[in-house]
């Protein structure tokens, strides 16, 4: 599912409500200094923020690389020259899972 839009969208919106409260703020000052609406247009200016920032986070995404057939098959003909030359398997398909453990950064 692509989610730029969705994000364009929240950004948007986002960008709207943030030039709309300062707006409201002015507003609001000049009408009296309500604390009321000030503090109401503060709040929701802040949650559009932690909405912001959420949205961000979750949009953002980490490219893995696709997986190669070619370069997985040509990791098993090795474990396989390995193993035929006297190595123990379980021993080299460990240091195999190990590898791709420390490849992802776990």
């Amino acid at each position: 599912m692509d989610r730029r839009p969705i994000i364009r969208l929240i950004r948007t919106a986002s960008a709207v409500i943030f030039v709309a409260s300062i707006a409201g703020l002015i507003v609001s000052s000049i009408n009296g200094n309500n604390e009321g609406w000030v503090l109401s247009i503060g709040m929701v200016s802040a949650i559009t923020a932690i909405i912001l920032v959420v949205a961000s986070a979750v949009a953002s995404t980490t490219r893995h690389p696709d997986f190669s057939d070619v370069l997985a098959e040509g990791i098993e003909d090795r474990i396989q020259r390995l193993v035929a030359a006297g190595a123990d398997e379980a021993e080299v398909r460990e240091i195999a899972r190990m590898s791709v453990k420390l490849g992802r950064g776990l």
